[in-house]
């Protein structure tokens, strides 16, 4: 009885303790962003005067000021963003859906060396590649065009896509593709069929953190795009940052307009990223 007893303390314990260290990581990531709304609907005199105070009165100026900057347009710089993310995920989810089936469906004498070279490729930080990869987009007809950086961030996305996605169809059991092909089933068939259904957990988990990263993927976006008209909204927000330095209202309402389609995303798909998250760690 003791013993029983022991073991439901030690249980609730482990438990409270889980919970503790949850919420307060959850009030780390909400509280700053809960400040950053309030204070967007503040003066630049109210926040300086009281940073952490509810503001004298709801207001909207901060908003309607970068909105109808004119030398901003955040309706354009939303729709690049959606161009140049969207397209990243469509093409990273396609080759890496490829060469992951390739790889992870069919046994070739050099698959383990084609997986240590992915692995090498994510320890490559992508600034490495930035220099050769705008020498050669410079001399493409692509330059200052929307390709100019869906290109490169497809191309910076694929080991870590190719990783995941290969890790999780080998988990996949052969016999279903073995019966697909003594039915006369084509490789393509097969994947499109039974391997990619399957993996649609992966492919979903996939395509929302790669279009996370595209959307927040400043560097690229600033190197690659010149102007103003193609560019996407991180890079926006630089400007806003700039240009209002001193008006920290106006810098708090442009931070939760561009985050805000990410906390949608965000809401909509968190369960299609746990679900993929947790069957690549149970089967892969």
């Amino acid at each position: 009885m003791n013993d029983d007893r022991k073991g439901r303390g030690k249980e609730l314990a482990a438990a409270v303790l889980k919970y503790v260290i949850l919420i307060s990581w959850a009030l780390t990531t909400i509280i700053p962003l809960l400040w950053v709304f309030v204070n967007s609907f503040k003066t630049s005199e109210e926040i300086v005067k009281n940073g952490v105070a509810l503001p004298s009165a709801i207001q909207f100026t901060n908003y309607k000021t970068i909105m109808s900057y004119p030398d901003l347009s955040m309706s354009r710089a939303f729709l690049n963003s959606f161009i140049i993310s969207g397209s990243v995920v469509v093409g990273v989810v396609l080759v890496a859906g490829l060469a992951a089936f390739a790889l992870g469906r069919f046994r070739f004498q050099w698959t383990r060396y084609a997986d240590a070279v992915l692995i090498a490729c994510l320890l490559v930080p992508s600034f490495a590649t930035m220099i050769p990869n705008f020498v050669t987009i410079s001399k493409l007809p692509i330059r200052g065009t929307h390709a100019a950086a869906i290109i490169p961030q497809i191309a910076g996305n694929l080991c870590f896509s190719i990783t995941l996605l290969t890790g999780f169809m080998r988990s996949l059991p052969d016999e279903l593709d073995e019966a697909a092909i003594m039915d006369g089933a084509t490789p393509i068939y097969v994947f499109s069929r039974i391997t990619m259904p399957l993996s649609k957990p992966m492919f979903s988990t996939v395509g929302i953190m790669v279009f996370i990263w595209s959307y927040n993927d400043l560097l690229t976006s600033m190197v690659y795009l010149s102007q103003r008209s193609k560019q996407p909204v991180c890079v926006i927000l630089s400007m806003v940052s700039n240009m209002f330095g001193t008006d920290y209202g106006s810098m708090m309402a442009a931070i939760i307009v561009t985050i805000v389609p990410l906390l949608i995303l965000y809401v909509i798909s968190q369960e299609q990223v746990i679900k993929g998250l947790t069957a690549g760690a149970v089967k892969g």
